[in-house]
């Protein structure tokens, strides 16, 4: 049984009345500016740490393979989510093309590597995220969204102009720039970035991404900047704040302890966090290296549920508390 201090901890992060943030931009036309501002941003491009240069808004593609218009590979409502967003009738989720990070393990490889789905105009993703309302969804989930931010931002305009009242989720893999963060500032509602790993070695290995720790730091600090620890309506539906996830990998376990540790000391111990144990090996993992070994071999496995057990162990003790209760994966 909880106790009463745990209680009142929980109460403390309730919110009595809610209102998406993007509805006051919109109110006053600080909206639109913004949407001026990040179509600038396109010209060439510096959206994500590759800072790749590329003409997108002439039609070239960047690091990312994605030119001008966003590419939807699908969206639906979402009901294998964390709780707080699922709810009774799914997270509104939106999964994009395209990727800025490289990581060799990816889950989702076939439309973050090879994009496929359909090319969508501002107007079509707004049609799109007014739909997933209408289908009684509870937010707007925006998967993989860090090099489409200002094309995202033009849909969130058109939609709140046609009625858009759900909480937008930017559900990210944590390379993502200060700078383009604060495109977003007083547009989302909830950040959910899985913050990976925390060696410069490891992120260069898995993901061609030496810079990704020190990224994924700073991302963090400044979504924590901007709407705080995670709160939640009366239903217990989270509606804003920041939710992080951690990919527990095998064999990465000191690296858990130091994300985690590093959460409760530098962001804040009411960090809302899910230690999650779906990983398992996928995309280049396990594929022969051209030597006859298997290419990333210590992670062509899936986690142990003892490191999973001992990732959420060392969570708490150091110091964060709000730990997500759905646990899964990881073997004997």
């Amino acid at each position: 049984m909880a106790s009463a201090g745990a209680g009142a901890r929980a109460d403390s992060f309730r919110l009595d009345s809610f209102e998406p943030a993007y509805r006051a931009l919109s109110r006053d036309g600080r909206l639109e500016v913004r949407v001026a501002e990040a179509r600038r941003a396109l010209e060439e491009c510096r959206l994500c740490p590759r800072s790749c240069g590329a003409r997108r808004q002439d039609g070239e593609r960047g690091t990312c393979q994605i030119a001008r218009h966003v590419v939807v590979a699908s969206a639906f409502p979402h009901l294998g989510e964390e709780d707080c967003l699922r709810g009774d009738h799914g997270s509104g989720t939106v999964f994009f093309s395209g990727c800025s990070l490289r990581c060799s393990f990816c889950q989702n490889a076939d439309i973050s590597w090879l994009v496929s789905g359909e090319e969508c105009s501002a107007a079509d993703l707004s049609a799109i995220m007014l739909g997933l309302q209408e289908r009684g969804c509870h937010n707007i989930n925006l998967v993989t969204p860090t090099h489409v931010v200002p094309q995202l931002i033009e849909a969130v305009a058109l939609a709140a102009a046609s009625g858009l009242r759900l909480p937008i989720v930017y559900n990210t893999g944590a390379y993502d720039l200060v700078e383009t963060l604060r495109l977003l500032d007083g547009i989302v509602d909830i950040y959910m970035p899985d913050f990976k790993f925390w060696t410069a070695e490891t992120a260069e290995r898995y993901a061609a991404a030496p810079d990704y720790p020190e990224r994924a730091r700073d991302a963090i600090g400044e979504m924590h900047r901007q709407v705080g620890p995670l709160r939640f309506g009366a239903d217990g539906l989270a509606r804003r704040g920041v939710l992080v996830r951690h990919l527990v990998m095998p064999s990465l376990g000191e690296e858990s302890a130091a994300i985690l540790g590093w959460l409760a000391r530098e962001i804040s111990p009411d960090t809302w966090v899910n230690v999650m144990g779906q990983y398992h090996p996928s995309w280049q993992v396990g594929e022969p290296d051209g030597r006859g070994l298997r290419r990333f071999s210590a992670i062509d496995r899936r986690p142990r549920s003892r490191e999973l057990e001992t990732a959420r162990e060392a969570a708490r003790r150091g110091g964060l508390w709000r730990l997500d209760e759905r646990h899964g994966g990881g073997i004997r």
